[in-house]
């Protein structure tokens, strides 16, 4: 009878002994999954804000575990669930090194798979390389891959990969090995490559551009454009002496401010002349010459404080001090003056290309009107009216420093008057000349910067003639070959598209645009709005959609490579310089695309993880 009621009391309830443990299990399941998300999301941070992971040592008796336990420590301070985990004498916590490793694969894997996702959907790309060392001296390469969705340009860090080797087969074989690896078809759908002017990379014989234009026949190759910018200002600085003796007086003031005893009189001095905080003197940049612009304006605004200073120290009685801001002051002269005017306004333009060159939206025909308002704006320069302007301003600035421009005749050598005739004091054609005379001045060492910088710019942009570069502008709403047949069909060919299909599409689209224009529509202003117009429409403009994409997806510089290495030395500094390579790549690609890490689905991540680690001690599923 017993039996008989408690089988009763079990069918009413709808309770049993079987389903009592699937209840248990069910609860255990989901306290397992929130405990493995716990442990992710923390490794998500420490990933995403480039902190560090792991500690010294880890044991329970150290004072410092690592940011990755201690945040998990303090977690648990409001979680009791967490706090009975973390303090549980069992081997299963799930903090090792080998499950963060296991952890960091699965959610950089998740990364990669949407951006692989986003370009094939896309399926015209390009590659963006370029290779760095490590803090371990290692070569690490970085990949970032440029490609159109949605409306938008992206340009999506994929990989760090170690090279063992930076010769060119070696380059390529990692290149094409990592793009096989997330399944990206880069025979037909690779459109441009972008890399520095190494010769490496793109040697037209056996550069990396040239053996992956063998496997990929429509990559086409783009010299970073704000590298060759870097270029030309370095050119054109060395080809004028006083242009190069300027800068390193630049350094040498930098290095002489930055003294401790300089530089708080420094600060003292700026104080006493000038509202507002104190200004530095930023140290010059050898690879960004166009940021030497910050150097300049600082230095200009404040060069009175500067002879100042140096008029200061050059009166007291520390040696070697008084000594170098002596020789500093001397140097401080009317041509040094009228070269940081001058720079100024140059590096000023520069900047502002240099700066739109690194945007990832930019397409390669904006880049060259750019480059060609910088020519206008360089011929301006060259006028007599603006050199009236940077003269007036350099007097101005002489008055306010106590500097003076009256010339000051140098001490003729005297020769043996038995040489007469047979010494030889200057070089052939010299003539002597006094450098504080402004028509020297500007014949001299103003127009020959002008010269050397506008002949360079010439030189480094010239390939717009090209048949892809004149296929781009005819896509560019702004130009005035946009549309043009002869243009677009050339461009055409390049990447086997069909040309009869492209010529009804041409006659289709003018129509439409004319009929947008009638009914109010404003006129497009760049090749990405023209884009995202033809979307809808793309099954009927299908060659010019595609041409279209090829066309805003060819790279422009390689400034994306450039941000990654800021990544990598923040990852890997001095502390973490043990770290495996695998690891390394996993938290580049957390660290760099930090919106898409932030944005993973935990559930898809426990689910994904479950299924990877194999020996695992606690149930997921």
């Amino acid at each position: 009878m017993f039996a008989w009621k408690q089988h009763e009391m079990t069918t009413q309830t709808k309770s049993c002994t079987t389903e009592s443990f699937n209840t248990e299990r069910e609860k255990k399941i989901k306290e397992n999954q929130t405990y493995i998300k716990t442990i992710a999301e923390v490794l998500l941070l420490t990933a995403t804000q480039n902190i560090s992971q792991r500690g010294h040592r880890e044991s329970e008796d150290s004072g410092n575990r690592g940011n990755f336990l201690a945040i998990l420590e303090e977690i648990a301070k409001h979680d009791s669930f967490l706090e009975k985990r973390m303090k549980a004498h069992a081997n299963a916590k799930y903090t090792s090194k080998t499950i963060q490793n296991e952890m960091l694969e699965c959610l950089a894997g998740m990364v990669q798979e949407e951006i692989v996702r986003e370009v094939k959907q896309s399926e015209v790309f390009s590659i963006i390389a370029d290779e760095t060392k490590d803090l371990q001296k290692k070569e690490q390469v970085s990949l970032v891959i440029r490609y159109y969705y949605r409306g938008v340009i992206h340009e999506s860090f994929i990989d760090f990969m170690k090279a063992d080797g930076l010769d060119a087969a070696g380059l390529t074989d990692l290149i094409i090995k990592c793009l096989e690896k997330h399944g990206l078809e880069y025979r037909n759908n690779l459109v441009g490559q972008g890399y520095d002017g190494a010769a490496v990379m793109s040697g037209k014989h056996s550069g990396v551009c040239t053996r992956i234009q063998e496997v990929a026949k429509y990559a086409f190759y783009v010299h970073c454009n704000a590298h060759c910018l870097n270029l030309v200002i370095v050119d054109s600085v060395k080809s004028v002496s006083e242009a190069d003796c300027f800068f390193s007086l630049l350094q040498k003031l930098h290095s002489f401010l930055s003294g401790s005893y300089v530089h708080t009189k420094w600060h003292s001095i700026q104080r006493e002349m000038y509202d507002g905080p104190p200004r530095e003197l930023p140290k010059l940049s050898d690879t960004r010459w166009a940021c030497r612009y910050a150097a300049c304006h600082n230095l200009l605004d404040r060069l009175p404080a500067v002879c100042r200073l140096l008029q200061e120290i050059g009166l007291e009685s520390q040696g070697d001090r008084a000594v170098d801001a002596r020789g500093l002051l001397a140097q401080i002269d009317l041509d040094f003056i009228g070269l940081l005017v001058m720079f100024k306004k140059v590096l000023g333009q520069s900047k502002f290309l240099s700066d739109m060159l690194q945007s990832p939206s930019l397409d390669l025909s904006a880049a060259v009107s750019l480059v060609d308002s910088l020519l206008d704006m360089l011929q301006k320069y060259r006028s007599e009216a603006f050199f009236e302007v940077v003269w007036r301003e350099v007097e101005e600035m002489a008055v306010k420093c106590d500097q003076s421009w009256e010339k000051t005749e140098k001490r003729q050598p005297k020769t043996n008057r038995r040489l007469h005739d047979y010494i030889l004091t200057t070089s052939t054609g010299e003539r002597r000349v006094d450098k504080n005379d402004r028509e020297n001045f500007k014949r001299h060492i103003f127009y020959p910067v002008l010269d050397s910088m506008t002949g360079e710019l010439q030189r480094r942009f010239s390939k717009r003639n090209c048949t892809i570069m004149k296929g781009i502008q005819a896509l560019h709403p702004q130009s005035i070959t946009f549309l043009q047949e002869d243009a677009l069909f050339s461009f055409a060919k390049f990447f086997d598209s069909n040309v009869d299909y492209l010529a009804s599409e041409l006659q289709q689209i003018k129509r439409l645009l004319d009929c947008k224009e009638k009914s109010g529509m404003q006129r497009f202003t760049t090749l990405l709005e023209f884009v995202v117009f033809l979307e809808p429409f793309k099954e009927l403009f299908l060659e010019l959609f595609r041409l279209a994409k090829i066309a805003i997806v060819i790279p422009v510089s390689s400034a994306s490579c450039e941000r990654s290495f800021s990544a990598l030395s923040l990852i890997k500094n001095h502390l973490r310089t043990t770290m495996t390579d695998e690891r390394l790549s996993h938290l580049g690609v957390l660290s760099i695309e930090s919106r898409r890490a932030k944005a993973l689905d935990m559930n898809e991540f426990v689910r994904l993880f479950s299924s990877h680690h194999k020996n695992r001690r606690i149930m997921l599923f």
